[in-house]
């Protein structure tokens, strides 16, 4: 699996940078100002399950980037996160399936004035692999951090 780095090559970032599943665990861990905001669509919530932050006395809060069934972006997307940090200096971790909905919610809440907004690389599920399946390669899950299913 590429690092971190891989994924900062591929685009011209207009956000703070792409952490692995392991980084942004660890920085979650380290800093209680922290957040991470899950921005998958709430039937992924409840069929795939959830990063468990309990371990670290906390929850992941649930924005979803997309409005189901449409799929068309939040235009409030950031409003709604003014409303659980409004301090723009708050690091802010954005996870989603694979890692592109919430590179754009990164750079989304960037633009708007956020500074430290990070894209969780790999996501929540992690890349395709050979066989076209998730979970396998990269992701929250496959890194083995805590997570948890309705």
């Amino acid at each position: 699996m590429p690092d971190a780095g891989f994924w900062n090559s591929r685009s011209n970032m207009s956000y703070a940078g792409d952490v692995t599943p392991q980084q942004a665990w660890d920085a979650l861990a380290g800093d209680p100002r922290a957040i991470l905001v899950d921005c998958r669509t709430h039937p992924e919530w409840t069929m795939v399950g959830l990063p468990d932050l309990s371990e670290l006395g906390r929850r992941p809060h649930l924005l979803s980037w997309q409005i189901y069934p449409d799929m068309a972006v939040d235009p409030s997307f950031v409003a709604k996160l003014g409303t659980i940090t409004p301090d723009r200096e708050t690091p802010v971790y954005f996870i989603c399936r694979s890692g592109v909905r919430s590179r754009y919610a990164a750079e989304a809440a960037t633009a708007a004035g956020y500074s430290r907004c990070f894209n969780v690389a790999y996501g929540f599920e992690g890349d395709l692999d050979a066989d076209r399946h998730r979970g396998r390669a990269g992701g929250w899950k496959v890194s083995g951090l805590p997570w948890a299913q309705d």
